[in-house]
């Protein structure tokens, strides 16, 4: 077979390439609509860098945690689905030849081949549970993910997006700071966008234009909301 035919997938039932994506621009998003929003109800720029620290860490644990439980619980769904299987297969053969085979045929195969597919399949017990797993269940029970890889990724890349827009109040003040905040958090939504076209393979500008969208929003409506509760307190 020529090189130029053979192409490669990537990993996208595994977790952390989701948790790394999605955690940058949830950090993101979330924390410069933070720290607008307090940015808009007081000038005190402590008290920034304190709603924008709290944030990030308050983010960082809550996506690392959600996403340990949920590809956790996913994992041993799974898991006690497989070891249904895997009992089947071995008390009633016969009947998980019948299903398998019944599979095959809803997908075209004639009778015969599909009881002589699912036959060859079913004389090994794991290939049997693998093929039951795929066709029954739609998973592959080599790739359930790792929990735990899923939840470092998460935390570590919600952090480092919400930590880019709290960077101009480490060093600065007021409306520069703001303005900062607004221009390195629409930037790197717009880069955000470009990652994901690159993995999505679909056009660059439609996912810059819906990151970027979402993080104007988001910035234009916390601060917003937080100056309108600043001028009521004040």
């Amino acid at each position: 077979m020529s090189s130029s035919m053979v192409h490669r997938h990537r990993d996208v039932q595994g977790g952390s390439a989701r948790a790394a994506v999605f955690g940058v621009s949830d950090g993101l998003v979330s924390n410069v609509a933070l720290i607008l929003g307090f940015a808009g109800a007081s000038t005190d720029p402590s008290l920034v860098r304190l709603a924008g620290i709290t944030g990030l860490l308050a983010g960082a644990i809550s996506m690392a945690s959600g996403e340990y439980v949920s590809l956790k619980a996913q994992a041993e769904l799974v898991e006690r689905e497989l070891e249904i299987e895997r009992v089947s297969i071995r008390e009633n053969p016969e009947m998980e030849t019948k299903e398998l085979a019944s599979i095959y045929r809803e997908r075209g195969l004639d009778p015969e081949q599909a009881e002589r597919v699912a036959a060859e399949f079913m004389a090994d017990p794991e290939v049997a549970l693998d093929v039951h797993a795929r066709e029954e269940l739609g998973v592959d029970p080599t790739q359930l993910g790792d929990p735990v890889r899923a939840a470092f990724t998460s935390f570590a890349f919600f952090a480092l997006g919400a930590f880019i827009p709290l960077v101009p109040w480490l060093v600065g003040r007021d409306t520069a700071a703001i303005w900062a905040s607004i221009g390195l958090g629409v930037g790197t939504a717009a880069l955000v966008g470009v990652v994901l076209a690159r993995l999505t393979e679909r056009p660059a500008w439609r996912m810059v234009l819906r990151q970027t969208v979402v993080a104007c929003g988001a910035c234009g409506s916390t601060y917003l909301i937080g100056s309108l509760l600043g001028a009521s307190v004040s």
